[in-house]
Formats: structure tokens, C-alpha cells, sequence
């Protein structure tokens, strides 16, 4: 018998889950794409997703996932033999920087490693070396969703400044955008990139450039440019197809839409807040099981983490053995591990699974989720100390017995 009917809970870093009224704002018959709403929607959602990134710079949107995003950041930027530095803390940091070399560009990259993030002065010291400024941008992702890893963002910034560097800032926030704090133009970011599938709460397939003048006076004479990844017309549109570069993704729209209203009305503090207060339950949990096993977060220092993944180690290939015991006895699934030994869907890096905890989520998700957890590692008889629930659940009772308590920063 298996338990695992009803709803499927699908806890990865994305897609992440839908809300049920993004789901039916997106149940409707095709519209009318040459006039209406979809008009004032897609301009509305420009000037809500910029709110959302904390800018008032420009912002191109595509029908493109996170890798298209990588590929239409560099092409709006550079020029084939371009030089850039691309701070590397996981997967997706190094994909990024994969795709620039592809790309024609001269990549040189500072690799910090699994399990911590950028060393700001390790960027500056590389930065105060180019005394020619040959290095145009420097890359980086604000949260790794293959490590679980969070970037200072303002502290690489600093870093920056301090070397006197004129090159472009672009930061990856797919995974964090809507989870994490980010405030694009305060922190002085000049490209930022982002999807729909994470904390935007609608399904992949929508993804969105945030660029500073700074970028499109550098762009303004790159060689790499082709025509659907120009930002040019998608950042100025005349009519509604230079939003989208031809028919727009209808029902995406009419989903985000909704999705953005939802974030907005919670509030950005409050969101930030949500997502801060429950990923600290899972690292309740999650440092609990580890105090008799080997369990333990791949980010030891908790202001590293992120809020909206949590990558776990817990050893002996059985990553591999608790994802799947999840997925068919109770019906949920947490993520592979990547960039352990293993890739999407190769089997091999079984000693690490990832929680996603993005976007529509709430108390009673995560400690169903904890609960679970601890099923499946009584069932494998794997190492831990029992209790795992009860911690996440004595936290958050802390939480609420104190209604002035909110976790900020790390």
C-alpha cells in the first residue's frame, strides 16, 4: 500500500508550488492579443516586477527559462573577446560562466567553493590586478540553487568600489527573487536576472532582465547581439508584441499577474520575513537529526544560508534512498543533488537532497514536510536524533508566543 494519493507536494527549488488562484487566473480561454487587457496587464507588470527588484532602471521580459536569461544578459552586454570575472560559488554560477565562454567571451573565474560564499576582498585584490579594466562585467549569483549558498551582494559591491572598477554588475537572482531580500538599485546592481517558476510562483516559462544605463551604455555596442535577445524594443515597446517579441505568453501573464498581486498584498517585508522565519524551522529540524548521524546543511555558517533552499548532506548514497522512499510512500519530492558527483537526473551524488522553500508556503507545510522527512529516516533506519519535528515546531512556537520576534539578515 502507498500513502502517497492525494495532492503530490512537490518540495524543489523550482518550479516551486503554484497557489491555487494563479492556477485558476490561468484557466480561461485564449484571449485577444491585438487589443484589451492584455495591454494594461503587461504594463502594470512592468512597473510591479520593477517594484519587486527594488529599481527604476529598465526591464526586458522573454518567454525563456533561467538559461535563456544567462544568454540574453551576456549578449545585451558583450562583445566576442569581452573579458569577464564570474565569482563562482556552485552549479549555476558555473553554468553561467559555461555559457559566456560558449558565447565568445574571455571568462575568468574565482571559484569559492561548495560551501561558502564570495571572499569580497579575494574580488577586489583580482579587480585592483586589471589595471587595464579589460574586464567588462562581473558575474555572480545571489543564491546557488545547487549549493543553497547566499551571496553579500552589497558587500561585493563595496568590493567593487573599493577597487575602483568600472565594470558592470549583474547578479543571477532565479532562486531568490521574491524570497530573498534584494534591492537592485540601492545595492547597486546594473543587470539582474530572474524567472517566473521560483518565487514568482507561476509556472516556467516567463523570465525578466532588470538592466541600469550603465549596462545599456555598455551594450550599445556589442557584437554578440542577436534579434530575439535584444532588450532594446522589450525594455521600450511600442505595442504589446515588443514586450514579448511576438505573441505574448498569454495565460503566463494572466498567471503572474495574480502571483505578483499575492506578494504585494502580503507585502515585501512580510515575504521576506516569511520565508526567513521558515527556513530557520528546517534548519531546527535539519541540525536536530544531525546531532546522532551525519545529516547536516551544506552551508555551516547559518548568515551564508539561503532562505529559500536548503541543500543537505546526510551521506552513504542516502540522499538517493530518502528522496525516493518520499516520493512513493507519502508523496512528496525534494530535490536531486547537483554538483556533488552528480547532474540532472544522472543517480550519482545520492549523498545529498535539496528542500525547496520558496515562494506559496507556509508553517503547517513545513513542519508536514519535517514530518515526512523523519518517517522516511526511521523507515531506512538511517542515523539521526529523533526529535527533528518537535525542534522546528518548539521554534516556531517561540516565534508565536512572541509576536514581536522577526528574524532579519542571515
Amino acid at each position: 500500500m502507498t500513502l502517497s494519493n492525494g495532492r503530490h507536494y512537490l518540495a524543489i527549488p523550482g518550479p516551486s508550488v503554484i497557489p491555487d488562484p494563479v492556477l485558476q487566473a490561468m484557466h480561461r480561454p485564449a484571449p485577444n492579443i491585438y487589443t484589451g487587457e492584455l495591454h494594461d496587464i503587461s504594463d502594470g507588470l512592468m512597473v510591479d516586477l520593477k517594484r519587486i527588484a527594488g529599481t527604476d532602471g529598465h526591464l526586458a521580459n522573454y518567454i525563456s527559462n533561467g538559461h535563456g536569461l544567462w544568454e540574453a544578459s551576456l549578449t545585451n552586454l558583450l562583445s566576442r573577446g569581452d573579458k569577464v570575472l564570474a565569482c563562482v560559488t556552485g552549479s549555476f554560477g558555473e553554468g553561467w560562466a559555461d555559457v559566456a565562454k560558449k558565447l565568445g567571451a574571455q571568462v575568468d573565474t574565482l571559484d569559492f567553493g561548495k560551501q561558502g560564499p564570495v571572499d569580497p576582498a579575494r574580488l577586489e585584490e583580482a579587480l585592483r590586478a586589471d589595471t587595464n579594466h579589460e574586464i567588462k562585467a562581473v558575474m555572480t549569483v545571489h543564491v546557488d540553487t545547487a549549493t543553497s549558498v547566499r551571496n553579500d551582494i552589497p558587500a561585493m559591491r563595496k568590493a567593487i568600489d573599493a577597487a575602483g572598477h568600472p565594470a558592470v554588475f549583474a547578479v543571477d537572482c532565479i532562486a531568490s527573487l521574491g524570497c530573498e531580500r534584494f534591492e537592485m538599485d540601492n545595492w547597486g546592481v546594473d543587470v539582474m536576472i530572474a524567472a517566473s517558476q521560483k518565487g514568482l510562483m507561476t509556472p516556467p516559462g516567463m523570465g525578466f532582465v532588470w538592466f541600469s544605463q550603465k549596462a545599456a551604455k555598455l551594450g550599445e555596442s556589442a557584437d554578440m547581439r542577436t534579434p530575439y535577445w535584444d532588450w532594446t524594443d522589450r525594455a521600450n515597446p511600442e505595442f504589446l508584441y515588443h514586450f514579448y517579441d511576438g505573441t505574448p505568453p498569454t495565460h503566463h501573464i494572466y498567471g503572474l499577474r495574480k502571483a505578483v498581486d499575492m506578494i504585494l498584498e502580503e507585502g515585501l517585508e512580510n515575504v521576506w520575513a516569511r520565508h526567513a522565519t521558515l527556513a530557520r524551522a528546517y534548519w531546527a529540524a535539519l541540525e536536530h537529526w544531525g546531532e546522532e548521524g551525519a545529516i547536516a546543511l551544506n552551508i555551516p555558517e547559518r548568515s551564508n544560508r539561503s532562505h529559500a533552499v536548503s541543500t543537505v548532506h546526510i551521506g552513504g548514497g542516502d540522499g538517493e534512498r530518502l528522496r525516493n522512499w518520499l516520493t512513493e510512500h507519502l508523496g512528496i519530492t525534494l530535490g536531486i543533488s547537483l554538483g556533488f558527483g552528480g547532474s540532472f537526473g544522472a543517480g550519482t551524488g545520492n549523498d545529498h537532497f535539496r528542500i525547496g522553500h520558496m515562494g506559496h508556503f507556509n508553517a503547517h507545510m513545513v513542519l508536514g514536510i519535517c514530518g515526512a522527512i523523519e518517517s522516511s529516516l526511521v523507515a531506512l533506519d538511517i542515523p539521526h536524533k529523533s526529535g527533528g519535528v518537535t525542534a522546528a515546531s518548539t521554534f516556531l512556537a517561540q516565534l508565536g508566543a512572541d509576536a514581536d520576534v522577526t528574524p532579519t539578515g542571515g
